[in-house]
């Protein structure tokens, strides 16, 4: 979905559920899927070619999203919304959460809004995501072992005018589980440059892993692609195929398919 792509009179629909199997052992997220705007908020005043960059979605990762789901017959949760509206992997209290300027970007749209407003999008937007990855982990659970949370992002090649070296990072907080084999599977992968907790810290406080898979004891990855090797179907195809394996490998391991509680580095004292 695009920008462009919600018509006025129709209805918004804030979430996109892929039907996968429910004893795949995988579970895909995609936060940031979608660069659209629902038809009442107009563009937010923001110039539509901001929408085309990474502040307006993650580029690539819906496409590999996907394709991983097909490759694996797993199902995956996915907005249909920009982050600038309001950005799904971030607290309902968190500042972040709705940006009244991003990477120097003016969002007119969110300047002036108030409780009211903030409450609003969290409900219709916000909210169905998560209550759909809830509803899907509940799925998953009563017809098989816990699930394996994977989420995809991605992320700019150049930020602030120094490159960024990494082709692919891993993202994550404390739990080991998942987090180990990827990293072996991507560095096995000999022509690929892979960060560790690069170049963000996976450790966010009611992030969208810390909400599903850290409070809930489940093994979950979060895997960040440079946008300019996914940017294109043939990318894109290229890192389905190279995560599939390593994500039916992880699928395959006992104790990534238990219960089992690490406590946050956020909730550390």
């Amino acid at each position: 979905m695009t920008q462009t792509a919600a018509m006025a009179g129709e209805i918004f629909q804030p979430t996109e559920y892929v039907n996968g199997d429910l004893n795949s052992g995988i579970l895909l997220l995609c936060d940031h899927a979608c660069n659209a705007v629902p038809p009442d908020y107009g563009s937010l005043g923001v110039a539509p070619e901001q929408f085309q960059r990474h502040i307006g979605y993650d580029i690539g990762a819906r496409a590999v999203t996907l394709e991983l789901a097909r490759r694996l017959n797993a199902p995956a949760c996915l907005t249909t919304y920009s982050r600038l509206l309001i950005d799904p992997n971030r607290g309902e209290d968190d500042p972040t959460l709705i940006m009244r300027l991003s990477d120097g970007a003016v969002v007119p749209g969110n300047v002036t809004i108030d409780g009211e407003e903030r409450a609003y999008r969290i409900n219709q937007f916000h909210k169905p995501y998560h209550d759909l990855i809830d509803r899907t982990i509940d799925a998953m659970m009563q017809t098989s072992a816990p699930p394996v949370l994977v989420s995809i992002h991605s992320f700019t090649p150049v930020w602030r005018g120094l490159p960024r070296p990494w082709h692919a990072t891993v993202l994550w907080d404390s739990d080991p589980r998942a987090i180990e084999p990827m990293l072996t599977g991507l560095r096995d992968q000999r022509d690929l440059v892979v960060g560790d907790n690069e170049p963000y810290d996976g450790a966010l406080k009611n992030d969208t892993m810390y909400r599903h898979a850290t409070q809930r004891g489940l093994a979950h990855v979060l895997l960040e692609l440079r946008q300019d090797l996914i940017a294109e179907e043939g990318g894109q195809m290229e890192w389905a195929g190279r995560l599939e394996p390593i994500l039916l490998g992880i699928a395959g391991q006992t104790d990534c398919r238990k219960v089992t509680f690490f406590k946050s580095r956020n909730d550390i004292t």
